[in-house]
Formats: C-alpha cells, structure tokens, sequence
C-alpha cells in the first residue's frame, strides 16, 4: 500500500481541505468493499471497477460529485487498493485524493474513519459510496440544504426496500438506520455529515458496531439529520447483485430520452441511438468527435442531395440525425457535459441544416424548377428551421418559462422531424416537396411556440395538463 498512503500524507493536509460554512466542498467516496455476491462478474475483483454505461463505478462516482460542484473528492480504498486507487486518480489529477482503510474489513464505518484526517478542517462533507449510482441531479436537494442530512427514497421499490438500510425520521429529521427497523423509508446512501461522525463512530465501535449505519445512528442521537427527499423524477440504484447491475444499464439507458424530446427522437432515433451509446460509452471516444462525425455525415448527405441520388442522401440524413443524439448520451453517460460541447454541437447541427438544405435545393433547380422560385423556398425553408431552433436557445436564455417542446414536437418542427422529412422527400424523388414540407412545419413550429410563450408570461396559458 505505499503507493497509496504517502499520497494520503502529501495531499490531504487540513490546509489543503478549507471549511464551507454551507455547501460541502469536500466529497468522500467509499470504495473499499469485497463485493462478494459479484465475485462471478467481477472475477473476484473489486465492483468499484465494474464498467456501468461507459465509466467504472468509481470514476462515475467521482465525475457526478464533480459535476454537482464538489472540488475535491477523497476516495477510501481497501480490497484490491491498488487498482482502485490508480484508476480513481486518473479521472481529476489534483482533485482526486486516495487514502487506504487497514481496518475495511470491518465495515464501511471503519472505511469512514480512515477519511477522518482528509476532512478534519472540514464544517460538512458529502459521503457516499462507489457502488451508488445516482442520476443526474439527484444529489443537488441534498448538497444545498446547509446541515447534516441523508438523502431518503420515501417510495422504495419492495426489492430496494428488502435489501437497503431503513431510516426511522421524527418530523421530518432521521434518528435511526438499519436493516433491521420497519420503516418505510430507506437512505440512498448519501449523506451530508459533520466532523462529529468520527466521534460517533467511535462509540459505535466501543460496543462493536462497525457499520457505516451504526455510526450514523449514533451522531443521529446528538444530531439529527434533516431528511431530504429523493428530487422527483431522480433515481439512484445500489449495485450489489448481477441483478442490481442490469436494472442500473436499464435506468442509464433510459436516462438518455430527454423530456423534450419529440416524436421522431423519442420513438425511432433514441431506441437506436442510446444502444449505440451504451455500446460504445466504454472506449475513449470524446462527445466533441461524435459531434463532428455527425456533422461530416451530414456533409455527405448534402453532398448527394446536391448530385440527386434521393436514396444515399436520404440514408446519409437519418445516419445524422441519428448521430446527433449520440454525441449528447455518451457526454451524458460519462458524466462530462459541458457548456462547450453544447455549444459546438449546436453550431455544428445547423451548419448542417444549411448544408442538406442546399443540396435539396440544388436538386430540385436540376430537375427544371424555376430557380428563382427554388432560391426562395431554399431560404424560406433555412430561415424557419434556423428560427425555430433560435427562439429554444432564446427562451432559455431569458429565463422565460419553455414551451411545452414535448407537444411542440408533434408539429414535426423539430431537427429530428426535419431530417425524416427530407429524407422521405429524398427517397421519393421530391427535393421540392422537401423543402415546402421543411418551411412549413418550421413556421408552424415557430408561430406555436412563440404564442404559448407569450401567452405564458401574460399568465393566460397554465401549460399543459
């Protein structure tokens, strides 16, 4: 283990782990477990290596605590250490610390305690463990309420429920946890904890309790810990059987539709596009190449339209609408979204609007339409699709309330409904009809969304029931 402990002493002195008077700054993984009842997938390894949807465990534990706003992120190691620890590292040098638990055997409460010096100038500290699998935002409700808390599933599944540690609350604040209580409620194996956990777990030693729950209850008998409900919409799986890690590839593929979706992606690109994703999320593919491969199909596309061959076109189309949701699953799935992945992949996606757009155009003036009259619907059919997209960007922008995009989509405005259009236009023979087709729902799109939108902020349309 000396590959692990001198860096516990270099890099994680107080003076490096400065106190926040509210949001925890400083996140403690647990990753130090046998993981015995996934010896068959692990190969007796530890599950904290386990690749779920691209990432290991471990580095998708570190990523979302990242993600949520944690600057540094402290990692107990135990069984397999030196693997962990290395993998562990890699994913933020300098953000990540590594320290090794010689008592992990014992429990995740003395895995906790091995933490004790990397957070000793630290106010609270957000604890959770490697095997946890949260969706995105799942941890913000709990990051943000400025006390010790536990994040709490009130509305367990019964097979979540058998197998998870049970939370007894008082109004509101929890008081007890085990495996052996009654309750309804289950914790999500997140918590938000104070200095004086340490302490308790201590006194839960002294009388033999090891466990994670043991020293939690105690710090609950002199500091109770708010309750946070699991946010709506939010999920979080605990991975300990081969079961729990095909339901966690269920959840994260399922993940990936957007709320906003519309009926084209929700129905007939994502089922393709988020199995490509899951599929290939594990190699080291960057969300931005993915961006540019789509926008080079796309080009491609374009560029048969332009020469009239309807059915490589076409294909070539839906390939790039396709794509287009790929780039954005694997960002998800890593956990490494970001503003300028955003950004590019948008630029990139009307860029190649335009492009399809003028191949569609330049095919239809080979095929004897007036040029002038094509020349017009070209830009009529660019300016409602360029719109359209606009306005989305916009809203956000202003903090307006959106529009209801789900309903919107059915007007067949949307990227992804304009790619099908072309390319049932295209392997039709019709480029004309593509681009009238193309202008129209565009505009409808636009007129819709901007008088709901307006119709919002003047309080006459409550949203959709």
């Amino acid at each position: 283990m000396a590959d692990i402990l001198p860096e516990h002493r270099a890099t994680a002195r107080p003076g490096d782990l400065r106190a926040s008077a509210t949001r925890p700054r400083v996140g403690v993984i647990l990753a130090a477990g046998r993981s015995s009842r996934l010896a068959e997938v692990t190969g007796h390894g530890s599950k904290a290596l386990l690749r779920v949807g691209g990432p290991s465990l471990i580095e998708r534990a570190i990523r979302r605590l990242l993600a949520e706003g944690i600057e540094q992120v402290v990692v107990v190691v135990g069984y397999h250490a030196g693997p962990v620890a290395a993998v562990a590292r890699r994913v933020a040098p300098g953000r990540v610390h590594t320290v090794f638990a010689e008592r992990w055997e014992l429990g995740n409460g003395a895995s906790l305690a091995a933490a004790e010096p990397a957070v000793a100038e630290e106010d609270l500290f957000l604890l959770v463990t490697a095997d946890h699998v949260f969706s995105e935002g799942a941890l913000e409700p709990l990051l943000t309420v400025g006390r010790p808390a536990v994040l709490v599933d009130h509305a367990p599944d019964a097979e979540a429920w058998a197998e998870g540690t049970r939370v007894r609350m008082r109004e509101e604040r929890a008081v007890a946890f085990s495996k052996e209580l009654g309750d309804p409620a289950i914790d999500c194996g997140a918590f938000v904890l104070p200095r004086e956990v340490f302490d308790a777990h201590r006194r839960a030693l002294a009388r033999g309790d090891a466990s994670l729950a043991g020293a939690v209850t105690e710090l609950a008998r002199r500091i109770p810990l708010e309750a946070v409900e699991l946010p709506p919409g939010a999920w979080w799986q605990d991975v300990d059987t081969p079961e729990d890690l095909r339901k966690v590839r269920r959840l994260l593929r399922r993940s990936l539709t957007k709320e906003a979706d519309g009926p084209v992606s929700r129905y007939l690109n994502r089922p393709i596009s988020s199995r490509i994703s899951m599929a290939v999320a594990h190699l080291p593919i960057h969300p931005d190449a993915v961006s540019i491969l789509a926008f080079a199909v796309g080009l491609a596309s374009a560029w048969a339209l332009w020469r009239g061959s309807g059915i490589p076109g076409a294909v070539l189309a839906t390939l790039c609408s396709i794509l287009d949701g790929v780039d954005g699953e694997i960002a998800r799935l890593q956990v490494r979204t970001s503003p300028g992945g955003a950004l590019l992949d948008g630029v990139l996606d009307r860029l190649a609007d335009a492009a399809i757009l003028a191949g569609l155009a330049a095919w239809t003036i080979a095929e004897g339409t007036d040029p002038a009259a094509t020349v017009g619907l070209a830009v009529a059919a660019t300016t409602g699709s360029m719109l359209s997209m606009a306005t989305k960007d916009r809203i956000a922008a202003l903090g307006i309330p959106p529009a209801p995009e789900r309903w919107i989509g059915f007007l067949m405005g949307g990227r992804d409904a304009r790619l099908l259009e072309i390319s049932v236009c295209a392997a039709i023979g019709r480029p004309v009809l593509g681009l009238a087709v193309v202008t129209a729902t565009s505009f409808l799109s636009l007129a819709v969304r901007l008088l709901l939108t307006r119709s919002t902020l003047r309080g006459a349309w409550p949203g959709p029931g």
